[in-house]
């Protein structure tokens, strides 16, 4: 018998694509989280049409999710596939070009017939020669369609629901060439069709009926072996999404600061899973108002901080422009508030299911009048979970509302995360009103850091009334003096301002004196910190400030930018924040690198960008 190769690598890309009903979202994640239990580093990108279900086999309907894994740290769900399975041959078409030479595709035999050539608009019968597929990438045919009919041959299913299991062939038969454990999968498998115990069945079949296809037939195709991450630090760990992250940040912060979690809310692309995730934590007394519409969400939202809860809202593009009126109310009551924005392509209804980073100008100027928030942006899926309890922990001890920004990239995506222990976690202290204080009104606060005190409804002594009109400064009542409005815009405004004092500096990744700085915010620092790393191993000078912080930004930000001729800012917009920091400090030589196509960057075309500006 012939011996099997066994390529050992330091990490993958594996692409999985086919139609919306193919499954392919519950393929990757099956392994992507087989891949993380055994203790690889992961980093995932789901990506599907906002269609429910386009006409299946056209190129509207692909439906893919890309995976990286690794045995040291990964960044990013990787630029080209080193492993792609494509279900059908508009699934081919869509994503050939993220198939890296040498590499693999697994193709559906069944599904590559005239018809299916036909609808995803091949002229000929031959799709490789077709699309120019390198000599280098290796096909393997293989009947994934007839294979899981003959597997599930005596369930007593319908052809239907047969076909429907195809993905899981696919998946025993990667799980294979990973050699992933097959009793992980099956575990996780488990968990997801614990209700429906035939379905259950018939997937561990054709799963394991995949996995032995591979075993028994040794494909022409060497199996690969990824080693356990070496950067793994000793804890427990998940695959997990940054929705998921972001809601578990809320609970912590909640159970930190010993308040009740409200999160008023309503339904929208990418950001329902927020709202679905907290829905189901009532053991920890999490309320949830899922309402009519945008505004009532985070009126409910408003109504809970000013009763004393960590209140929240989550929306994505569209409904925070709906939000704005509530936030300056927020503002102008200075109450707590944390609003998620999980950003998706725009303008209006836009592309749900895709990813920019342009609500930022929104974030941060989209209210009337003189309306300052503190805006943040997380940069991972793992790390949405402390940006979100920072979030709430800044909302609560400066009495402002906190607008945090994800976006559809890094919402959906997953990654490793090591469960935090909350005794770890930074101490929450909002700012209540102290006992034997005087005369409280709306408007009293510590002078010393303009932040409003919090008194509670039903506190005996501490009776108020809040609202949007504007008040006086020490009496708290309706004020439309001239000189007191100036006062009051500026009090608000210092608030903010102050809170770069009790937030971490802006750092430099690598070379101080480098001949380039690249700057990035939010959900591009995994494809910045890759191109950089890239470019240096080649003995150029590049370093990197990545921004979590906007507003206020980091009180060095000054400082740090200055010191570099030549400033290049990279972000999923036409240049928002590249024309705010213009605004912050003036005089700065920036360069702009952007993209705006409802996908995020790749370490290859940034490394391209910043090799040509070098040349320069």
């Amino acid at each position: 018998m012939e011996k099997i190769k066994v390529k050992e690598v330091d990490n993958v890309v594996v692409l999985f694509a086919g139609d919306s009903g193919d499954g392919m979202q519950l393929t990757g994640t099956l392994f992507s989280n087989v891949s993380a239990v055994i203790g690889n580093e992961i980093s995932t990108f789901p990506d599907y049409p906002a269609e429910i279900r386009a006409p299946q086999g056209t190129l509207g309907g692909v439906s893919g999710f890309q995976v990286h894994i690794g045995s040291s740290k990964v960044y990013t769900p990787g630029d080209l596939a080193d492993v792609f399975v494509a279900m059908n041959p508009a699934a081919l078409k869509t994503n050939i070009h993220k198939v890296k030479k040498g590499g693999v595709i697994i193709y559906d035999e069944d599904s590559f017939l005239e018809n299916d050539l036909t609808k995803a608009g091949f002229t000929t019968d031959n799709p490789f020669v077709e699309l120019g597929v390198s000599e280098t990438i290796n096909l393997i045919p293989t009947q994934l369609t007839t294979l899981t009919q003959k597997s599930l041959e005596g369930f007593g299913l319908d052809g239907k629901s047969i076909l429907r299991s195809k993905n899981m062939f696919a998946f025993g038969l990667v799980c294979w060439l990973f050699n992933r454990p097959m009793d992980k999968a099956e575990h996780f498998l488990e968990n997801k069709f614990k209700k429906k115990p035939s379905v259950l069945e018939a997937n561990i079949k054709v799963m394991n009926d995949g996995y032995n296809y591979g075993n028994n037939l040794h494909l022409s195709i060497p199996t690969y072996t990824i080693e356990r991450s070496s950067d793994t630090k000793p804890g427990k760990y998940t695959s997990i999404s940054g929705n998921t992250t972001t809601a578990f940040g809320l609970i912590a912060a909640a159970e930190k600061a010993g308040l009740e979690l409200f999160l008023g809310s309503y339904p929208i692309t990418p950001a329902s899973d927020i709202m679905q995730v907290l829905a189901r934590r009532r053991d920890l007394g999490v309320k949830v108002m899922q309402c009519e519409d945008e505004i009532a969400g985070i009126a409910t939202a408003i109504g809970a901080s000013f009763a004393g809860c960590l209140a929240a809202t989550s929306t994505s593009g569209p409904g925070l422009a709906l939000k704005s009126e509530a936030i300056g109310l927020a503002v102008m009551s200075e109450l707590p508030l944390v609003v998620i924005d999980v950003m998706r392509g725009g303008p209006s209804t836009g592309m749900p299911t895709k990813t920019e980073q342009t609500d930022l100008l929104q974030a941060l100027y989209g209210r009337n009048g003189e309306s300052p928030a503190v805006v943040m942006a997380a940069s991972t899926p793992d790390d949405c979970f402390h940006y979100s309890y920072m979030a709430a922990k800044i909302a609560l001890e400066n009495m402002t509302p906190v607008i945090l920004l994800t976006d559809s990239f890094i919402a959906n995506g997953t990654s490793l995360w090591k469960l935090p222990k909350l005794a770890d976690m930074p101490e929450i202290k909002p700012n209540y009103v102290p006992a034997d204080y005087k005369n409280y009104n709306a408007v009293s606060r510590n002078e010393e850091t303009k932040v409003r005190y919090w008194a509670i409804p039903g506190t005996e002594g501490f009776e108020y009334r809040n609202g949007g009109l504007e008040k006086d400064y020490v009496k708290g009542s309706i004020s439309t003096a001239a000189v007191n409005h100036q006062k009051m815009v500026d009090t608000r405004a210092e608030k903010v301002q102050n809170v770069k004092y009790s937030i971490p500096e802006l750092e430099i990744i690598g070379n101080e004196d480098a001949d380039l700085l690249v700057v990035g915010w939010g959900s591009t620092r995994g494809h910045l910190m890759d191109a950089v790393s890239s470019i240096n191993e080649k003995s150029k000078n590049v370093a990197l400030a990545h921004f979590n912080y906007i507003n206020p930004l980091p009180k060095n930000t000054e400082e740090v930018l200055r010191k570099f001729k030549n400033i290049v800012v990279c972000e999923l917009n036409s240049g928002q924040f590249a024309a705010y920091l213009r605004s912050k400090i003036p005089g700065l030589n920036i360069m702009q690198y952007n993209k705006v196509q409802g996908q995020p960057f790749t370490a290859i075309e940034l490394e391209e960008q910043f090799e040509l500006i070098l040349k320069k």
